[in-house]
C-alpha cells in the first residue's frame, strides 16, 4: 500500500511529466476529487499550463503548476504510471490485475504522453490547491527536535502517534511496525512515556528503516513482513509474535525484545 516511502517513489517518477504542456485533463469519477473542487474546474485550471516540480509531503505527492498545486492521494492500491511506465509494478494487497478502466485521473500531454493515477479501490483522491499545513512533519525531515514534540505529552499509544499524519505525515503501517520492532519499542506504550535515549533510538531506526526499504523498493521488503501473520515467529530471536489492534491497525510485535515495561 503507498505510504511516504512509495509516494517519494512516484515524487521521481514524476520528474518526466515536468515541463511538458497540459492537452487535456480526465476525471471520469467526480467523487475521486475532494477539495470543493469539481473536474472541470481543475480542467479549467491546468490545461494549457505545465508542471514546474514534483514535491512530497508525507503520503501526498504534489505537482506544481503556475496557475495551481495538484495534489494526489494513493489511498491504498494508487499507483503512479507516466508514459506507460508505473513507478510500482505491484502495491502489496492490490489486485495482480492491471486494468486501465482503474485510471481516476489522466493528464494527457501535448506530446501524446500521459501521467496517470491508477486506483483498483478508489480510496485515494485529487485535489487542487490542497492544504499542506494540514500535514505534520514530513517522515524524511523529522528530526530530534521534532520527535520530540511529536511524542511528549502525548498519552496516545506509540504506534498510534506515529500513524498520525496531522502530527508525522508519511508513515503507514508496514512502516510503523517495522520501525518499532527494529528500535525494541512496545506500540502500545503511551507515546510520552519514551526517555531521551529511546526517543533518540526511535529517531535513529526510523531513519534507517526509510533508507533502507527505500532501496529495496517498497513499504513490504521489511524483514518483519514475511512473519506478519497468525503464528508468526520474530526473525530476530524468534520469539512469538503477537497481533493486536493498535490505532485501528493491525499490529504485530514481538513478545520478547519488544514486551511492555514493568
Amino acid at each position: 500500500m503507498p505510504e511516504g516511502l512509495e509516494v517519494e517513489l512516484y515524487r521521481r517518477a514524476a520528474g518526466a511529466a515536468l515541463g511538458r504542456p497540459i492537452a487535456r485533463i480526465d476525471l471520469p469519477v467526480p467523487a475521486y476529487v475532494r477539495g470543493g473542487h469539481d473536474p472541470v474546474e481543475i480542467s479549467t485550471v491546468l490545461v494549457g499550463d505545465a508542471f514546474t516540480a514534483a514535491r512530497r509531503r508525507g503520503k501526498l505527492l504534489l505537482l506544481d503548476a503556475a496557475a495551481g498545486v495538484l495534489g494526489l492521494r494513493f489511498g491504498m492500491t494508487g499507483r503512479l504510471i507516466v508514459d506507460g511506465h508505473a513507478a510500482i509494478e505491484r502495491l502489496e494487497y492490490a489486485s495482480d490485475r492491471d486494468d486501465p478502466s482503474w485510471d481516476r485521473l489522466v493528464v494527457t500531454f501535448g506530446d501524446g504522453g500521459a501521467l496517470r493515477l491508477r486506483d483498483q479501490r478508489r480510496l485515494g483522491s485529487v485535489e487542487l490547491d490542497p492544504d499542506e499545513d494540514a500535514l505534520g512533519a514530513d517522515v524524511f525531515a523529522v528530526d530530534g527536535s521534532d520527535l520530540g514534540r511529536i511524542l511528549s505529552r502525548s498519552s496516545r499509544p506509540l504506534k498510534a502517534r506515529l500513524l498520525d499524519q496531522s502530527q508525522l505525515a508519511g508513515l503507514g503501517n508496514l512502516l510503523v511496525d517495522e520501525i518499532l520492532w527494529r528500535a525494541s519499542l512496545d506500540p502500545t506504550r503511551p507515546a510520552g512515556s519514551l526517555n531521551a535515549v529511546e526517543r533518540r533510538r526511535l529517531l535513529r531506526h526510523l531513519r534507517a528503516t526509510l533508507e533502507e526499504l527505500l532501496a529495496r523498493g517498497g513499504s513490504h521488503t521489511g524483514d518483519l513482513h514475511e512473519q506478519r501473520h497468525p503464528g508468526g515467529r520474530c526473525p530476530r530471536d524468534g520469539a512469538p509474535l503477537t497481533s493486536r489492534r493498535v490505532g485501528g491497525r493491525t499490529t504485530y510485535a514481538c513478545t520478547y525484545h519488544q514486551r511492555a515495561q514493568d
